[in-house]
């Protein structure tokens, strides 16, 4: 595995597949993520693979990002508490 996909995995949530995304999108560890919009990360990742995915991805995304910005607040570490 490549060290870049390892250190997304990191990210609470992340798994094989969205760290995949991640990477495919420029992310190659969670600071990268630090102060983005999960919302345009999610549009650019539904522009790059032609279809627009499932909402849990951008709750991902939403945890990823906190996470990146230094958040450990447990609860929030869990993506399902990212709903809309």
């Amino acid at each position: 595995m490549k060290p870049a996909l390892r250190a997304l995995r990191e990210i609470p949530g992340v798994g094989p597949r969205t760290a995949r995304d991640l990477y495919e999108l420029g992310y190659r560890k969670p600071t990268d993520l630090a102060r983005k919009d999960p919302e345009k990360i999610y549009a650019a990742h539904n522009r790059r693979v032609g279809r627009i995915e499932d909402r849990c991805l951008l709750y991902v995304f939403r945890c990823a990002v906190y996470y990146a910005d230094g958040g450990r607040s447990a609860p929030k570490l869990k993506w399902w508490n990212w709903k809309d």
